[in-house]
């Protein structure tokens, strides 16, 4: 049996690397049929130790300018990584991954998909291409110098119960703001963006020999994709982008989306929850337990309980929805808050982090990093460090360069009231989440501004961009998909799934998602119109009247 087909369990969709507080580019067959062995390339040579897959995977670099307005300036390399075609005569050419973000490592990506069970056909027609985007991970790291000891809740913002929160959020991430540009001083922030980490992409594509380039992304990498295609047209093969932010950039509105996105999937935990009350104990019915998390929630903000306040309750949960799977998961660790069972806690919590990578103690109530001796104190400073010698944070990489990419890509509000109104308008519309995802970030106080409009997506160019979204995903809501079906025009379709995982190809199971995506992949033709994925049969999750005339609206607004 060919190793590179080795089944490997339990992997999940990566989540915005500094979501942190506790959020996956692509293919790339031309259309002028296959090749018959992989063109010469980058001189291909072990993964560094920290690679750890099931399956081999070969890594090399590329160099790219880091400014691009200056090709022949300064150079930094990009390490890619490689899981090449299980049958020559099959491949057709590469296909370029993204793990998200953004900030995230996606060196092991390929071999995360085989492990998933991405088809065996897939796997022939292509060589899966993983890589570190600039400034993350083997590919000329930035720092903000985040320590271990240092109380960084990550890149999501708190939920701000009133104006003073969100005054004090301010005063904080000014302060995280001040210290990324004391330990820039070599200036490469500046050129940390998506549509830069696009045009290295294309360098990619013409170190590997290929005419075009096919790409694979999903959350922050369906901005990515959205860049390449926008950026080369005429240089891209098959792109697919799961999960929309609905822009080339994880940019404001798609923060303020996670209110909306935690109101769309919580009714399917809530009748999950229902329907196991003898044993959870949340609520006997799905307006029960909407009105017990409120209410725990609220408590919390009063009296924080095992370690964890209201905050860190809400992105917790909100977190844990992300898959279905994971909702026993979300009911355990809501009735070890309500018990106050710190240990119980701590282990949940410890336990998520290797589901969202990058989820820092902070964010998840009393899970320690390595090398803390004990907590800050609730009266300490948020950014103060507890110990003399400061520990690096193992996140600190993952949490710079997404805040260097997320500033750098577009303009944020520089005010205080402008964040302040949209908390308090926010924390009405949707209160599963608060106002969190509108409250203040380092964005605000970024030590570089933009010196260029922010890329829009293309809609000129081939008919190759297959864009797929579930309804109730709570992170990247379905309107991020129609966004960019509408801004791509007619070069992209929509696969729109009765589902509410974060995820679609292969991160989740919908037979229908799985057969139009592989289809698209393997012979590069769109479907004739937007395509509508009914419900997996397998998903086990009933739907009660209120659920039934959700989705009927839903259908409707797609004209579906």
């Amino acid at each position: 049996m060919d190793p590179r087909r080795t089944i490997r369990r339990g992997l999940t969709l990566t989540t915005i690397a500094g979501l942190a507080g506790a959020l996956l580019a692509g293919p790339a067959a031309g259309d002028d049929g296959g090749q018959s062995a992989p063109p010469p390339g980058p001189d291909w040579a072990q993964c560094p130790a920290d690679v750890v897959t099931t399956v081999p995977l070969e890594c090399a670099t590329v160099p790219v300018p880091l400014d691009h307005d200056d090709p022949d300036g300064e150079q930094i390399e990009i390490m890619i990584s490689r899981l090449a075609s299980a049958d020559p005569e099959k491949r057709q050419g590469v296909l370029l991954l993204n793990p998200g973000g953004p900030g995230g490592s996606g060196l092991s990506q390929p071999a995360d998909l085989q492990g998933l069970g991405i088809p065996s056909s897939v796997l022939d027609a292509y060589d899966l291409i993983g890589m570190d985007p600039r400034g993350v991970g083997h590919s000329s790291p930035v720092s903000c110098g985040f320590t271990a000891e240092q109380n960084y809740p990550g890149n999501i913002p708190p939920y701000a119960p009133d104006d003073a929160a969100v005054a004090e959020q301010a005063a904080f991430v000014e302060e995280i703001a001040a210290q990324c540009a004391a330990h820039d001083t070599d200036g490469r922030m500046r050129h940390m963006s998506t549509d830069n980490t696009a045009r290295d992409m294309d360098l990619i594509r013409e170190a590997l020999g290929e005419k075009k380039l096919s790409f694979y992304g999903a959350s922050y990498g369906s901005a990515l994709g959205g860049a390449y295609a926008s950026l080369f047209p005429e240089r891209g093969g098959r792109i697919v982008i799961d999960s929309n932010l609905g822009a080339t950039s994880l940019d404001r509105d798609s923060h303020r989306r996670f209110g909306p996105g935690m109101e769309k999937r919580f009714p399917d935990f809530a009748r999950w929850a229902a329907e196991r009350h003898e044993s959870y104990e949340l609520g006997r019915t799905p307006a029960a337990v909407r009105e017990n998390y409120l209410a725990t929630a609220d408590r919390l903000d009063r009296e924080p309980s095992a370690g964890v306040d209201g905050s860190q309750f809400r992105f917790l949960l909100f977190v844990m929805l992300y898959k279905e799977a994971r909702f026993g998961a979300a009911g355990q660790f809501w009735q070890s808050v309500a018990d106050g069972d710190t240990e119980a806690v701590r282990s949940q919590t410890e336990e998520l982090r290797e589901l969202v990578p990058g989820l820092s103690p902070a964010a998840a109530g009393v899970a320690m990093q390595p090398g803390t001796a004990q907590e800050p104190g609730a009266d300490e400073p948020r950014g103060q460090e507890t110990k003399a010698e400061a520990t690096p944070s193992p996140f600190d990489n993952a949490w710079s360069a997404y805040l260097a990419v997320t500033c750098n890509d577009t303009d944020w509000p520089k005010d205080v009231e402008t964040y302040r109104r949209d908390v308090a308008a926010d924390r009405e519309q949707y209160p599963l989440f608060g106002g969190a995802g509108a409250n203040i970030t380092p964005c605000a106080f970024w030590h570089h501004d933009r010196d260029e409009p922010p890329l829009e997506l293309n809609p000129e160019g081939p008919d190759n961009v297959l864009v797929l979204q579930n309804l109730r995903d709570p992170a990247t809501p379905h309107l991020g998909g129609r966004i960019a079906r509408a801004e791509l025009g007619d070069r992209a379709r929509l696969v729109s799934v009765d589902a509410g995982n974060h995820g679609v190809y292969v991160y989740d199971d919908n037979p229908c998602a799985l057969n139009t995506t592989t289809k698209f992949l393997l012979d590069g033709k769109l479907p004739k119109s937007d395509v509508f994925c009914a419900a997996s049969t397998s998903s086990g999750l009933a739907l009660d009247r209120s659920g039934l005339r959700e989705r009927a609206n839903t259908l409707a607004r797609l004209g579906l």
